[in-house]
C-alpha cells in the first residue's frame, strides 16, 4: 500500500489525480510539488513542497507527474533514480529526449512507468478493440478517426491563452494534446510505420501552436504484405464536439463514439447502421480506473497496459508527423532498434 505520493503539477490535471488519489488512498501522505507557488495547501493534500530537493527528502513511493509536458524528464528521471514508481501524464514528453534513459532507469529498478492514456479504460473503447480484434467485421482494410473541440471551450473556468495546450513552449497543440487518438489507434490496430502529415493553424485563436493536424497513418504490413491505412484528423477549432472512430471491415463497418459510449455496425448488405453496445463514459471513470490499474502494477509487480515503451512509441509518431509536415512528404516512424 501507497503511504507516501507525490504529485508533480497542479493544474487541471493534477487536481483530478490529487482528488482521485485521495479517494483510492484514504490514508496517505499527499504533497503536491505545484509549477508556481500556492497560497494554501490544497484540498485532499496533505502540504506543498517548494522544490524538487524537498520532493526526494520527502520519498514518496509513487509520484504523478502531471506539469507541463516540456517538464516531465526534470522531475521523473531524478524520481525513478531514486526508486519513485510513476504515473506520467500524456504525452510522456514533449520530444523523446531523454525518455528513452528514463524507461532503461525505470526497467533496470523493476519500477512501474505507466504512461497515462486513460481513454485505454474507457469500457467502450476496450469492446471497440475487442471486437475487431475478435473479426467481428473481418479483416480491416481502413480507419477512420477524428477528434475534435474549440479550445475556447476545453475548461470554462479558464482563459484558453493561459492553458498548456495553447503554448508551444509547455508543449501544447493538437498533436501532443489530442495523442490518446494515436496511442489507441496503436493499441488496436499496430505499429505505424510511416506518417504523411499536414499541421496548420486555420483559426484566429491567440496560440502559437498547430489547432489542425490532418494525418495518414500507415500501419505495418501483414503477413500477406498488405498494409492499413487510417486518416486521423484533430483539432482545436470545431464547435459540435466529436470523438470517433470507424474501422471499415471486407464483412462490414464498426463504429465507436467515445463521447457516448456507442458502438454501431454496419454489416456487409446491410442498410442501416445498428447499435450493438453502449457504455456511457461516467466522469472521471477512466481515471479512476487507469489509477487502479496504477496501483495494482505497483502491488503485484505486473506491466502496465500503458507502459513508457507506448509513451515513446507515440512520441516517435509525433516526431515524424513533424518532419513530414516540414518536409511535405511521407516520413518513417523510428523503431526502437534505431535509437
Amino acid at each position: 500500500m501507497i503511504e507516501r505520493l507525490l504529485i508533480v503539477g497542479y493544474g487541471s490535471i493534477g487536481r483530478r489525480h490529487v482528488r482521485i488519489a485521495r479517494a483510492l488512498l484514504p490514508y496517505a501522505d499527499i504533497r503536491i510539488l505545484p509549477n508556481k507557488p500556492l497560497e494554501s495547501t490544497p484540498e485532499y493534500a496533505n502540504s506543498c513542497v517548494s522544490n524538487l530537493h524537498e520532493a526526494l527528502a520527502f520519498s514518496p513511493q509513487a509520484a504523478v507527474i502531471a506539469s507541463p509536458s516540456t517538464f516531465h524528464m526534470q522531475s521523473a528521471q531524478p524520481l525513478a533514480e531514486a526508486g519513485v514508481h510513476l504515473l506520467v501524464e500524456k504525452p510522456l514528453a514533449a520530444n523523446i529526449e531523454g525518455v528513452g534513459k528514463l524507461i532503461a532507469t525505470c526497467e533496470s529498478r523493476n519500477l512501474v512507468l505507466m504512461t497515462a492514456y486513460n481513454l485505454r479504460f474507457l469500457p467502450s473503447l476496450q469492446k471497440y478493440r475487442a471486437l475487431i480484434q475478435s473479426g467481428s467485421i473481418g479483416k480491416v482494410i481502413s480507419v477512420r478517426s477524428e477528434i475534435g473541440q474549440h479550445l475556447s471551450l476545453w475548461r470554462p473556468n479558464l482563459d484558453y491563452r493561459q492553458s498548456v495546450s495553447a503554448s508551444r513552449k509547455l508543449g501544447g497543440g493538437v498533436l501532443l494534446e489530442l495523442s490518446h487518438e494515436i496511442d489507441y489507434l496503436r493499441w488496436i490496430f499496430g505499429e505505424v510505420e510511416w506518417v504523411l502529415a499536414s499541421l496548420t493553424k486555420q483559426s484566429d485563436l491567440e496560440i502559437d501552436v498547430e489547432d489542425c493536424a490532418h494525418l495518414i497513418l500507415g500501419f505495418d504490413p501483414d503477413f500477406n504484405g498488405r498494409k492499413l491505412v487510417a486518416n486521423l484528423s484533430m483539432d482545436f477549432i470545431r464547435q459540435d464536439t466529436t470523438r470517433q472512430c470507424l474501422a471499415i471491415g471486407v464483412q462490414g463497418s464498426l463504429r465507436w463514439c467515445g463521447l457516448t459510449g456507442d458502438i454501431e455496425m454496419f454489416p456487409a448488405a446491410g442498410t442501416a447502421w445498428e447499435s450493438i453496445f453502449c457504455i456511457p463514459a461516467k466522469p472521471e471513470e477512466s481515471y479512476k480506473l487507469e489509477w487502479i490499474h496504477f496501483l495494482d502494477c505497483i502491488n503485484d509487480g505486473s506491466k502496465p497496459l500503458v507502459d513508457g515503451q507506448d509513451g515513446i512509441s507515440v512520441l516517435r509518431i509525433v516526431e515524424a508527423a513533424r518532419i513530414s509536415a516540414f518536409d511535405n512528404n511521407v516520413t518513417l516512424v523510428q523503431k526502437k532498434s534505431q535509437v
